[in-house]
């Protein structure tokens, strides 16, 4: 039995795309197409042990599902064309693979109407065939979550009417550059994972060269699916050295190159070459496998042809120029021409908002300081990007090369920060404003940046980069927060280019409908599904709503009290409730994600006994309603809570 069910699993990670594909094409609702599929997987798992697996595995299983399919069409009455063109399928032999529906499939799970993060699960899901749990595993997140955005994406296909067939015409670039775009993302996260304890991922990095073969199998004559399959198959080759004895990061030019995976680096130069023969303007990951191949045609770092490289990049920088791609160029460049060079590339890039939490523009900015010789600011960007990554291995690595801090008398902006909001004298709701301001500047300043060396023009610009768009408001906020902690260290007044903004009280309009539509299928945690569905069932105030405790809920009438104000909601808060609450009898309703740290312990009242975690916060909801929002509004700012109304 466990030999059949290891041939059914690896039958079905070789057959699933092909089955799902085929049925998608049949019945057009390609939610339906996985379920028919998953039957058949039942089915063979309950008939194979007795009857033997069959000579062609994957025809028996289409075979099946196309025969659960007309069960389904007749029972339900429905499209007897479709009924008798399923019925002439099934009479037709079953030699193989369709590769056009594997393809379909693709762009299918790759359609630009779908949230990245739902491309990349639903892409996981039909075409590489692995569970919800095995790409939770992979992407370091909940089974329930990933479960969540398949679902989400096959409901916004169908809402869409997203056709299953191949485009044509001048959308098939633009369509296969978002299918190569979520291959190399799911590369890239196996490469040099984002969060978590490991720096590679090899199982994501051996699904993503899988998509791609299969891709360059599917359409053997574009060149940019032969460049991504030549990039990554190089990039791959280097997986062994990338790391240390520890799990630490081992930079490229330290790599013991004889580690590197000749067998890898062959198949990544023959789809160079494939990609190659095919001729044509090379496009953005033409350019980058050539990139890998001058690394790899080097024996040492030494002998590596930089002037090349930057030359590539100046090509790619203008098929190609986002930030991530000049940050690149910066390097290459710096390695090329000097690191003054470099430097003053990577130094434009500082203002570029997209890049302001990016861990890597200070670790380049550190590597080229240090290269000049100018070890103390190198050692603040280094610290910085430590600050910034999320990826345990790489920000031991970072702190390694920030090095101790100076033990000078110098009152460093870190530890300013940390005293300043140790005082007893502000209350909770202070601290949290005044600490999510400081916090800001620390991150794009760095910690042990001196508070003597700090300037009018160095906050300015962080203000600029973080808060430039806010509401004036919220502006004020944080300028008042700088103000005051400039009063308490006695320093230089540091928001001398921060004019206070003129606060207009108007009435915001309500979201849209077409938005709110998008709104209610956004793949969010359920603590914000319910929070915005009660403030929108039940328009009361945002505060009211998060001041609601867990025994005060009334959940058969659909209401709660806070004092002398009632909170009332519909059925779609009721049914989301429930999962909320998750057993908890008393407490605040909508907690935060952690727990307090010590010296921030809040009220009884704001504590759950249960969980340990506290009540969550106007500043933090409003924050994280407004990250979510941005691509729904079409001015791309997001919205506020005060905008959830009916």
């Amino acid at each position: 039995m466990i030999d059949i069910r290891r041939t059914v699993d690896a039958v079905w990670k070789l057959e699933s795309a092909a089955i799902i594909g085929g049925l998608t094409r049949l019945v057009h609702d390609v939610g339906l197409a996985e379920e028919l599929a998953q039957d058949a997987l039942v089915a063979a798992l309950e008939q194979w042990p007795e009857s033997g697996v069959p000579d062609n595995p994957g025809a028996w299983l289409m075979t099946t599902a196309k025969r659960r399919a007309i069960d389904r069409l007749r029972r339900s009455e429905r499209l007897q064309r479709r009924h008798e063109q399923l019925a002439h399928e099934l009479d037709q032999p079953q030699d193989g693979i369709e590769h056009d529906d594997v393809l379909r499939l693709m762009f299918l799970s790759c359609h630009p109407v779908l949230p990245t993060e739902q491309r990349v699960a639903l892409t996981l899901r039909l075409v590489g065939g692995l569970t919800a749990a095995e790409i939770a595993r992979a992407f370091l997140t909940t089974e329930q979550g990933i479960s969540e955005r398949i679902a989400s994406a096959k409901k916004a296909l169908a809402q869409a009417g997203v056709p299953f067939e191949l485009p044509d015409g001048a959308s098939l670039t633009e369509r296969l550059s978002a299918v190569l775009d979520v291959v190399y993302l799911v590369f890239n996260e196996g490469y040099a994972a984002t969060a978590g304890d490991d720096l590679i991922r090899p199982g994501l990095c051996q699904e993503a060269l899988r998509l791609g073969r299969l891709l360059a199998e599917l359409a053997p004559g574009e060149a940019e699916v032969h460049g991504l399959v030549a990039l990554m198959e190089l990039q791959a080759s280097r997986s062994a050295a990338r790391t240390g004895p520890s799990g630490e990061p081992v930079p490229l030019h330290e790599q013991n190159r004889g580690r590197w995976d000749p067998l890898l680096i062959r198949r990544g130069f023959t789809a160079m070459l494939r990609a190659r023969d095919l001729g044509g303007p090379p496009g953005p990951y033409v350019l980058q496998a050539a990139i890998a191949v001058c690394h790899a045609q080097a024996r040492t770092a030494e002998d590596t042809d930089w002037g090349q490289i930057a030359t590539l990049y100046d090509m790619l920088v203008r098929v190609s120029p986002t930030p991530i791609v000049r940050l690149n160029r910066a390097v290459a460049v710096g390695m090329a021409r000097g690191p003054e060079a470099g430097l003053a590339l990577a130094d434009d890039l500082t203002t570029d908002r997209t890049l302001r939490d990016y861990h890597l523009l200070p670790a380049v900015r550190g590597d080229l300081l240090a290269r000049l010789g100018r070890n103390a600011e190198a050692r603040i960007e280094f610290g910085r990007a430590a600050a910034l990554t999320k990826n345990a291995a790489e920000r031991d690595f970072l702190l390694r090369r920030a090095g101790e801090p100076e033990t000078t008398a110098v009152v460093t902006l870190g530890q300013a920060t940390a005293d300043f909001l140790a005082r007893g004298d502000l209350d909770t709701a202070t601290l949290r404003s005044y600490g999510q301001t400081l916090r800001r500047l620390c991150l794009a300043l760095g910690e042990r940046r001196s508070l003597e060396s700090l300037t009018a023009e160095d906050v300015t610009r962080v203000f600029e980069m973080s808060w430039g768009d806010a509401a004036p408001k919220t502006w004020n906020r944080h300028r008042s927060a700088i103000r005051s902690f400039t009063a308490w260290a006695s320093s230089a007044d540091l928001t001398a280019g921060l004019p206070r903004r003129a606060e207009t009280r108007q009435r915001v309009p309500a979201i849209g409908a077409e938005q709110l539509d998008g709104l209610w299928n956004l793949d969010v945690p359920v603590r914000e599904r319910t929070l915005w569905r009660m403030l929108y069932e039940s328009a009361a105030g945002i505060r009211v709503v998060l001041s609601l405790d867990v025994e005060n809920l009334d959940l058969e009438d659909r209401r709660a009290q806070v004092g002398h104000t009632w909170v009332n909601w519909r059925s779609g808060t009721a049914r989301l409730l429930p999962e909320l609450v998750a057993g908890r009898t008393r407490g605040p309703l909508f907690l935060t994600d952690r727990r307090p740290a010590p010296a921030r312990t809040p009220a009884d009242a704001d504590l759950c006994p249960d969980t340990g975690r506290h009540r969550l916060s106007y500043e933090r909801a409003e924050y994280l309603f407004k990250q979510a929002t941005r691509t729904l509004d079409p001015a791309g700012r997001g919205y506020t809570l005060r905008q959830l109304r009916p």
